[in-house]
């Protein structure tokens, strides 16, 4: 099966050839293991600690752990043994030479505290996510999707919507693209077995693991709205303060991302509320039992879903290049104007309005000029992202940009 190439390597390369130690962390079966053998797997020795027998070494002696693992080393699944981490400290330290160790974990709250006082100075820290549609069309762009004027000369791939739909229902786990013929069904109910009996397991000791089943489902159902942790706990027979930690356990893993709100001292009326969303679209479509990407398209999910791609796919674009506090933000105020995202850059808003039209117009931009009041700040191009084939402006300040050239 052929290997996908991935937007994030330039940016590895850079960070090897800077700190002493690197770590990648994402969801499990984003790939992240894969990329480090293709791009360094000649340069480096190879460690899981999914292997029994070395978590098991390197929890009882881990100076003979490296002992037995000289030299250049990828250590996979770092986050079963914290044992580790003094001891990488006290290696790195002997020299200064970059790239000594490179890491791999999904982001859970005691491997970025071990690492944070263990490596502080020393380690990069990238994150991997699943695909973007540019790694899966082969079209890489290495930027992040900001809006400007000079997208205008911009040529949109060669791919119709209902294909970019089939992207979206199947979702954007690397094994799928380089298995055509996995089914996705198979592979995400799979995928949600692991999840929670091994990451979850991990990170708290839940006991209703069918109850947090249930809690990923009705979060899928809420994608790209409010999150209300009342109406969340009542609706499932939990309390507020479950349903909080175990946001947070979706959160560390990298199943999901809050947008917060856009905060601004002349901006008082504000709800403050964040806005949930997948990083997977397939993972929240298997959740919703969305069978075929023509069903999920003409549903009533298919707004959210919808929406949830485009974010989901600039965040990726925001990762990709090594960011990983993503500077977007979303605006809703109790006067019931809403922009669905704010990328804030230098001082500049770009907002950005995200529809299922064909035919956008000027009047999706209507709540815009609420930013015009945000103390400190201007704003920028404003955007429509919509199932349109081309760039152009609906008016000099206004552009129209095609979902599937995000």
């Amino acid at each position: 099966m052929a290997y996908i190439n991935r937007e994030v390597e330039d940016n590895l390369k850079k960070m090897v050839n800077a700190f002493k130690v690197v770590l990648i962390t994402g969801p499990r079966q984003v790939g992240k293991s894969t990329l480090l053998r293709q791009v360094y797997g000649d340069a480096y020795s190879y460690v899981t600690l999914d292997d029994m027998l070395e978590l098991q070494m390197a929890q009882a002696d881990p100076k003979l752990f490296f002992i037995n693992h000289p030299g250049k080393l990828i250590i996979d699944e770092v986050q079963y043994c914290p044992e580790l981490f003094m001891e990488i400290k006290r290696l790195v330290d002997q020299k200064d030479d970059p790239g000594q160790y490179i890491l791999t974990g999904f982001q859970t709250f005691s491997l970025m505290q071990n690492v944070s006082e263990s490596l502080a100075g020393r380690v990069g820290i990238l994150e991997l996510k699943p695909l973007s549609t540019r790694e899966i069309l082969g079209h890489r762009k290495n930027t992040s999707f900001k809006p400007s004027l000079d997208l205008l000369h911009a040529d949109p791939p060669d791919l119709s919507y209902s294909a970019l739909w089939e992207i979206i229902h199947r979702g954007s786990m690397p094994e799928l693209y380089r298995n055509p013929s996995l089914d996705p069904e198979s592979y995400y109910a799979s995928y949600v077995s692991t999840y929670i009996q091994r990451d979850v397991r991990q990170i708290s000791a839940i006991q209703d693991l069918n109850m947090f089943s249930r809690f990923i489902a009705a979060l899928a159902a809420r994608t790209s709205q409010e999150l209300n942790y009342a109406h969340l706990a009542q609706d499932l027979g939990l309390d507020q303060k479950t349903v909080k930690a175990w946001i947070g356990i979706l959160e560390a893993s990298g199943i999901i991302y809050l947008i917060p709100t856009f905060a601004n001292n002349q901006l008082k009326r504000i709800t403050k509320a964040p806005v949930v969303y997948f990083f997977d679209t397939g993972l929240a479509a298997y959740l919703g039992r969305w069978k075929t990407a023509q069903n999920l398209q003409n549903s009533a999910y298919s707004g959210a879903i919808l929406e949830n791609y485009c974010v989901s796919e600039i965040l990726k674009s925001y990762s990709n290049r090594g960011i990983i506090n993503y500077p977007i933000y979303f605006y809703r105020d109790k006067d019931q104007r809403e922009i669905d995202l704010i990328i804030e850059e230098s001082g500049v808003l770009y907002p950005i309005e995200i529809k299922q039209a064909a035919l956008p117009h000027i009047k999706m931009t209507k709540h815009m000029s609420v930013l015009e009041k945000a103390q400190g700040f201007r704003v920028g191009v404003k955007t429509i992202l919509a199932q349109v084939d081309r760039y152009y402006l609906l008016d000099e300040e206004t552009l129209v940009c095609p979902i599937k050239d995000i």
